[in-house]
């Protein structure tokens, strides 16, 4: 299967390759639409099996920025870039100046920002040979780790969800989370703040064991996360958690987390939707961490400081748009990703027809 074949290609613009022998850099970005601006996402570095995993991933990851940063109204595109490795081992300084200059290449096409396995100060080494790169800390246009953000705006869209499936507040309401890393992390503080029971998982033990400290939560092991018995299941961790295995197991009424790609497929979207179970498309509850990226976007082309409450009103009109795609999904009978992937997909045809008119 050629590259334009793979299913996950879906139109993307532009797909590169990157090596460097001296830092043993191995990178794929994707750039999915630049149709409403330079396209945005962030950096991951995961090791994967194969070069083909990495690139399905890529691809995966790109279009879906595309839908996010539709969906929070922002003024970019969709891209997304990822590293072959295990960021436990083989992390280094100049890995990352070496990918900052891959970034570089694009010529401001596609903006860089942390993900998974990329922290903001690996990425302070590629911003010495780039300047498109943002979620850095220091400096008056900095915005610091989007994570809080992310997690604000999932605590958000898992209230909304709990009053519409289950007509109640959080408080005594059971949720399970697979995956507490920076996200997952920060989601279950505001979620045991709010009163929420929890239950967590994670491969990283001391990670997990230290946030079930602070917030009284009981602990299982990360194949027993989707066995449960919970009024929300919180996907925080990597893509395709939802699929035809675990889908029968999960027994919440609501499907609301920050990992990217919940879905393994749109068949799965549907079961989810027969079932009666409340899904918040990801794409629309995790757009946080962009619009918190796009603050300092915005600061930077702008030279001025970066403006928190740019970013807190756009963050509220995110949850008003996650109200408005469950309320069309309810009104038509239908899955709520599929409701959101036409309003994303027609905000950025409209886009290109504008840009394709100027």
């Amino acid at each position: 299967m050629t590259l334009f074949d793979s299913p996950a290609f879906e139109g993307h613009e532009g797909v590169h390759a990157f090596s460097d022998e001296k830092s043993g850099l191995k990178a794929i970005i994707a750039v999915h639409s630049t149709a409403r601006g330079p396209a945005a996402g962030g950096c991951r570095m995961w090791p994967y099996a194969d070069a083909e995993a990495a690139l399905t991933d890529a691809l995966r990851l790109s279009r879906a920025m595309s839908f996010k940063n539709a969906m929070a109204d922002l003024e970019l595109g969709g891209g997304k870039a990822v590293i072959i490795g295990d960021s436990r081992t083989q992390k280094s300084p100049a890995l990352f100046e070496a990918f900052g200059g891959c970034v570089e290449q694009l010529g401001g096409r596609y903006w860089t920002a942390e993900d998974v396995g990329v922290s903001p100060a690996d990425l302070t080494h590629a911003r010495k040979r780039t300047n498109y790169v943002a979620g850095l800390e220091g400096g008056a246009s900095a915005s610091g780790d989007p994570s809080p953000v992310t997690a604000e705006g999932v605590f958000r869209g898992v209230q909304l969800c709990v009053r519409r499936a289950l007509g109640r507040e959080l408080d005594g309401v059971t949720v399970a989370i697979q995956g507490v890393g920076h996200v997952g992390g920060y989601l279950a503080d505001k979620l045991h703040a709010a009163g929420a029971r929890l239950i967590l998982t994670d491969v990283n033990a001391e990670q997990l064991h230290a946030v079930a400290a602070r917030t009284g939560a009981h602990v299982v092991a990360p194949g027993a996360i989707f066995d449960i018995d919970c009024d929300v299941f919180a996907p925080c961790a990597l893509g395709g958690a939802v699929n035809a295995q675990t889908l029968p197991r999960i027994k919440a009424r609501v499907i609301a987390g920050a990992a990217n790609n919940q879905l393994a497929d749109p068949e799965t979207g549907r079961a989810v939707f027969q079932r009666g179970t409340l899904y918040a498309p990801d794409y629309v509850i995790n757009g946080g961490g962009i619009i918190n990226v796009a603050g300092e976007i915005r600061a930077i082309e702008l030279g001025e400081a970066f403006d928190p409450a740019w970013v807190d009103a756009k963050l509220e009109r995110l949850t008003r748009t996650l109200e408005e795609v469950l309320d069309r999904a309810q009104a038509e009978n239908r899955p709520t990703h599929e409701v959101a992937n036409e309003v994303a997909q027609a905000r950025i045809s409209i886009a290109a027809e504008k840009r394709a008119a100027a």
